[in-house]
């Protein structure tokens, strides 16, 4: 709270008198410290952005180090906070205390905060990882023009060919008309002009007959026809051909009455045809696109001890953090301020907030465990309920504080990876007049439409009515609305022969 006081003088009227007046006004700020905005930061971080956060830090503050691989670093914060939110005793070590005022000798045993491998010399090749000598993958367009060398095409063909490749996009498809490539086709590449067209449909021909089959179709009916065409002649083979060129929106309808009616063909002619259109594959550039492949580096991990569900923080996870001692020990000789005096606390600031960063998870994430217990039990049918305002009441912090540190903050279990936002849900009342988690919903409806007859596919409405029969109440556009959410068809289509 703080108090302002100040004279205010009236502005002159009339006769020119000057009044003044003493006014007492309380008003309350909020102020943020520098250390409570790091603090807040590096919690909303996931453990990517805080790694890139601290090597910056150890770029620009030559009191801050990593600890050297191999030393023992104790991390008590978080260990107590985890016996505290299970209503355990904290263990012996005791909370790193602030640095003497004096720097000491004692000052050098500055908190270190987390655990995880120092840097590896690059020029260590004995701690190389095996995994990461892997070839680059080849792309779609190199493995077409390495068929093209071994053709026996003229020049000009192979040229306008390698055009026509160099066009295609990631699945393999011409997404351009032979038309518009026509008029950005290179001079040195054209013939006779009234030729040219012709020319491109005959490249294009040559495109299609490579290595994998569709490649440089110009629709999915085109790109499925070109794999049937590869085919041995077939029974089954003619009569996908003719479903593919005169009824494929027929089929991914499933509207297999008419097709039968058109094509003369029973049930077990259809169900072979449709079983060989489902071999093909309509994306065959897609094997030569590199996949995005991310990696979550979890903040907890969750595991049954002596029958209870126990979190512990991933020590990969955790930076490991000290005072460089070649610097505090120049400081403390010094026993000046200046611009080191300043990095120190700094350091300081860091090491502490990344200690609390983790300690605050370790809370939050034994809250949730505790709570959602039934969920490492049985698995998402058994989710409960859980809201932002009942893990801030259970470990005494903000609802705010609670959504920084579920956001990109991920638990591994025996059931999987999850980020701690997954355990959060609303939820749907049951006629117990109790209530079941919207995850658990989802799961009951992936679990009735999985055991479904394929012949006779569950509504939407059949499903709320078995939902309504174990006591949850739900209404048909809630199923629908989950069951897209899953990226279940409709009823219609999931039908079968």
């Amino acid at each position: 709270m703080r108090m302002c006081a100040g004279f205010i003088s009236a502005s002159t009227s009339g006769c020119n008198e000057l009044k003044q007046s003493l006014q007492l006004r309380l008003s309350q700020h909020l102020a943020l410290t520098p250390q409570l905005q790091q603090s807040i930061r590096l919690l909303q971080l996931s453990s990517l952005e805080l790694n890139q956060e601290i090597e910056q830090a150890l770029q620009e503050n030559p009191l801050l180090e990593r600890e050297e691989p191999g030393e023992t670093a104790v991390y008590a914060g978080a260990e107590d906070a985890l016996s505290r939110t299970r209503g355990e005793e904290p263990g012996a070590v005791a909370e790193p205390a602030e640095a003497p005022a004096e720097w000491g000798t004692d000052g050098m045993e500055w908190p270190t905060a987390g655990s995880a491998k120092g840097p590896r010399d690059p020029n260590d090749e004995s701690d190389v990882d095996a995994g990461e000598l892997q070839a680059a993958a080849i792309s779609l367009q190199d493995h077409l023009i390495g068929q093209l060398a071994l053709s026996q095409l003229s020049g000009a063909e192979r040229l306008r060919a390698a055009f026509l490749i160099e066009a295609l996009d990631d699945d393999g498809y011409l997404a351009q008309t032979l038309e518009e490539l026509a008029e950005v086709l290179p001079a040195e590449l054209v013939g006779e002009p009234d030729e040219v067209l012709e020319d491109l449909q005959i490249a294009l021909r040559h495109v299609q007959s490579l290595d994998p089959p569709g490649v440089g179709a110009r629709n999915p009916r085109e790109c499925l026809l070109l794999q049937l065409a590869n085919l041995p002649a077939t029974p089954a083979g003619e009569l996908a051909r003719r479903i593919v060129g005169e009824h494929l929106e027929q089929l991914a309808n499933r509207d297999y009455a008419r097709i039968k009616k058109a094509l003369g063909c029973g049930d077990e002619a259809l169900r072979d045809a449709q079983a060989l259109i489902k071999s093909l594959n309509p994306r065959p550039g897609a094997q030569f696109t590199p996949l995005d492949t991310r990696y979550v580096v979890p903040d907890v991990t969750v595991r049954k001890v002596r029958g209870a569900w126990t979190v512990q923080l991933n020590q990969e996870a955790m930076p490991r953090l000290r005072i460089n001692r070649l610097y505090a020990d120049l400081l403390r000789r010094q026993r000046s301020g200046g611009n080191l005096a300043g990095q120190l606390q700094e350091a300081k600031w860091l090491i502490k907030n990344v200690q609390q960063r983790f300690d605050t998870i370790a809370r939050v994430s034994q809250a949730i465990v505790d709570r959602q217990r039934a969920f490492f039990d049985h698995g998402e049918v058994a989710m409960r309920p859980l809201t932002l305002r009942e893990i801030a009441e259970t470990v005494d912090l903000h609802e705010s504080t609670i959504s920084r540190v579920t956001t990109q903050k991920y638990l591994a279990s025996p059931r999987g990876v999850f980020e701690l936002k997954y355990f959060f849900g609303s939820h749907v009342a049951t006629d117990s007049g109790g209530a079941a988690s919207s995850t658990a919903i989802r799961a009951l409806i992936k679990q009735l439409v999985g055991a479904e007859d394929g012949h006779k596919p569950l509504s939407d409405a059949r499903i709320a009515e078995i939902l309504g029969e174990q006591g949850i109440v739900v209404a048909r556009r809630t199923v629908a609305k989950y069951r897209e959410s899953m990226n279940i068809p409709p009823v219609n289509l999931r039908k079968t022969l």
